[in-house]
């Protein structure tokens, strides 16, 4: 049996109590879910900045019990008060919480180093004033920079080429210090392209499926930085989710703090996604129509390739992801598809 199937098991068994911040975001609320469904208590913190209330609606409504494990405190990251309220009487805590754009930190990295670098201290000296077990936190694999070794392992930093990313890995050196003056235990997982269920397609600085998967059921031309061939790693939030929940409970191999790569361990184009989700809307949606894509200028602070080396978490976590991209895409593709079929029978009811 997966070390994660072992591990729901258990918690089911025993539920803990965990809190996430960001819980209304894409990846908050797909914890929010995962927790639930195993009949954890959730603590969520979030000041609905990016976050959405009907993302929590969405999860609430799936199953009636879950209303009674779930508490959500309105409040912000940047506020200590509001952290430490957040921590009391957590197992865990799951700091989903920042401004996760490369592009938006170019034209304010004022603003993003007050969110992503104090508000995670706020958090973690929260969770040692109220002895949480463990924070696993949201890093980036904005981190590694202009690397070229690929597959990146977590040692393989090059020159970092956004102040987003030097805001997450300025939290991961504040964990590793924590962790070695205060005593807490600290994981930091650098998540490469997330992508699934409620991820905003819209924005300015949306990411690219659920803005290109947009652009394709509305009939519209997906635009492309650069030449694509650029890059990434794509992985399932169920995989995120998985990542998350295994480095909170697993015993530490070495010391009390760690960082991992949260990937699928392979690497992707950018043509080749465009190409993959056209037809996977193809085998749901017969009649749709293929558009060939648009080519724009490179966008300034991109990098290149990515794709995560997951030896590390596969062999001390027993992270083990989907290993199917197309599975993975279509799914996230049939959720979209569903959630468009309801809001145009509400539009036709009204």
């Amino acid at each position: 049996m997966a070390q994660f199937d072992v591990l729901k098991e258990e918690l089911r068994k025993q539920p803990r109590t965990w809190l996430v911040t960001g819980v209304a975001g894409f990846i908050g609320s797909n914890l929010l879910e995962g927790l639930l469904d195993l009949g954890q208590t959730v603590i969520g913190l979030d000041n609905f900045s990016s976050g959405y209330r009907h993302n929590l609606q969405e999860v609430l409504r799936v199953n009636p019990r879950y209303k009674r494990l779930f508490h959500l405190i309105e409040g912000d990251i940047c506020d200590p008060a509001a952290c430490l309220e957040a921590c009391e009487g957590v197992d865990y805590v799951l700091h989903q919480a920042a401004i996760g754009s490369v592009p938006r930190s170019m034209l304010d990295p004022r603003m993003v180093n007050q969110v992503n670098v104090e508000g995670t201290i706020n958090v973690m000296l929260a969770a040692r004033d109220q002895q949480v077990k463990r924070v696993v936190f949201a890093s980036s694999s904005a981190v590694f920079g202009n690397s070229p070794t690929m597959p990146l392992r977590e040692e393989d930093l090059g020159a970092m080429v956004s102040p987003y990313a030097v805001s997450k890995y300025t939290d991961e050196k504040y964990a590793e210090v924590f962790s070695r003056i205060y005593g807490i235990e600290t994981v930091g997982l650098r998540y490469f392209n997330v992508f699934g269920a409620r991820q905003d397609p819209l924005g300015s600085y949306a990411a690219v499926i659920p803005q290109w998967i947009h652009a394709l059921l509305s009939a519209e031309v997906c635009r492309i930085h650069g030449d694509g061939e650029t890059t990434r790693d794509f992985v399932a939030v169920a995989d995120v989710v998985q990542a998350n929940l295994l480095a909170a409970t697993s015993t530490l191999s070495a010391g009390k703090h760690r960082v991992f790569n949260v990937g699928a361990g392979r690497r992707t184009s950018l043509n080749e996604l465009q190409a993959m989700l056209s037809e996977s809307l193809t085998r749901l949606r017969p009649a749709h129509r293929q558009h060939a894509a648009a080519h724009d200028e490179f966008r300034e602070g991109d990098i290149r390739h990515s794709q995560a080396d997951i030896s590390q978490i596969a062999g001390e976590l027993g992270y083990c992801p989907v290993p199917e991209l197309d599975q993975s895409l279509e799914n996230t593709m049939s959720w979209y598809l569903k959630r468009l079929n309801a809001l145009e029978g509400v539009a036709r009811s009204a």
